[in-house]
Formats: structure tokens, C-alpha cells, sequence
């Protein structure tokens, strides 16, 4: 499995935001894509997830368009209900990502794996601002999907939760997965691609 990205190009409110932009990766690898506020990274992973249009260019998995059910999107805000309790937003994002009939075991492993099984009954509301986000990345672990689209993913989370998130990263690597990160902090993805967006 391989994602060729060809001479993508983005406009925004009229405002070119870049153009001619191309990569590949190959199953098991990373791209880090970096740049100034405003550079794009946001709107190239809205695009790479299909919720925006590019203004040319094309994205392929395998020999198909790169399509929503092909990968998973974490936005940098975290959407999360104050209202609905940890277990209760695992239960609506295995419906939204297709796998309703994910087994407690299965919900119960992502919420071990992010370290907030204490906090299953807990209303979203009583969250610190890093559970939140560990809560919006627990969605990688309900379904399977190739590719990861995860815009400032490290947010807010504390060093052993970032070092659970980098295993968890690896693991998908490892199991041939494709992971496409923008950041502004230390994510270790060893062996990493590097895209730098100028500012336009």
C-alpha cells in the first residue's frame, strides 16, 4: 500500500495557501509536517481527509482516491461531548468510524492503552484538558484504517502520555500503517519523513 500525493494545491478565502505539493509514503512510514501558523498544515490534512477540496492535484491509496474511510482524522480540537461519559464517547465513535459492534475487550484495550480505564464512567465535562485529548485519540484504536491524519496530536498531553502515544504510533507502523503528523512539539516517529510548509 503507498499514498502518492501529485502538485496538490489549496486556496483558501481566495488566498493561495500552497501549490505543487507532492509526497509518497510506503506502508510503515511517517511524514512530520511542519510550518509557520497559517502555512497550511491544518487544510492539508483536511483535504488528505476528505472534509475539504484541493484546488488541483490528486491523493491515491493503493491505485484508489484517497477517501474518509481510508483514514483517520484528529483534529486539533478535541470534540468532545462535557456530557457524555468516557465510555459513552468510545461507544459514538465506534458507531461514527462504522464499528458499532466493537466488544467491550476492544473498547476497554483502547482505554487501557491511553491510561484512562479509571476514568470510564467519568463525564467529559470533569476532564483535565490532557484526558480530553487522550480521550479524542482513542478513536485510532476502535477501527482499522491505513493512514492517520493527526494534526498537533501531543497537545496538551504530559511526557508518559506521550510516550504512550509514540508506542501506540509505533505499533501501527509496525503493522504496516501510515502515520501523517503536524506539530509543533517532540513527537518521536523514528525514521520519519519531514515536509516544511513555507508561509504563503
Amino acid at each position: 500500500m503507498r499514498l502518492e500525493v501529485s502538485e496538490l494545491a489549496c486556496v483558501r478565502a481566495g488566498r493561495p495557501v500552497f501549490a505543487g505539493l507532492s509526497f509518497a509514503l510506503d506502508k510503515g512510514e511517517g511524514l512530520l509536517v511542519r510550518g509557520a501558523n497559517g502555512a497550511g498544515k491544518s487544510s492539508l490534512l483536511r483535504i488528505l481527509a476528505g472534509l475539504d477540496e484541493a484546488q488541483s492535484g490528486k491523493a491515491l491509496i493503493g491505485e484508489e482516491r484517497l477517501s474518509a474511510r481510508a483514514s483517520h482524522y484528529v483534529a486539533h480540537s478535541d470534540a468532545v461531548k462535557p456530557a457524555m461519559t468516557v465510555a459513552e464517547h468510545l461507544r459514538f465513535f465506534s458507531q461514527l468510524l462504522g464499528a458499532p459492534d466493537n466488544s467491550e475487550e476492544r473498547l476497554a484495550a483502547a482505554l487501557a492503552a491511553l491510561d484512562l480505564a479509571a476514568l470510564h464512567d467519568t463525564p467529559a465535562r470533569y476532564l483535565s484538558a490532557g484526558q480530553k485529548r487522550r480521550l479524542a485519540l482513542t478513536r485510532l484504536l476502535l477501527a482499522r484504517r491505513t493512514l492517520w491524519l493527526l494534526d498537533e496530536p501531543t497537545a496538551t498531553l504530559d511526557s508518559s502520555s506521550l510516550h504512550r502515544f509514540e508506542t501506540i504510533i509505533a505499533a501501527h507502523r509496525a503493522e504496516g500503517g501510515m502515520v501523517i503528523a503536524t506539530t509543533h512539539e517532540a513527537l518521536a516517529i523514528p525514521g520519519a519523513l519531514s515536509l516544511t510548509l513555507a508561509a504563503p
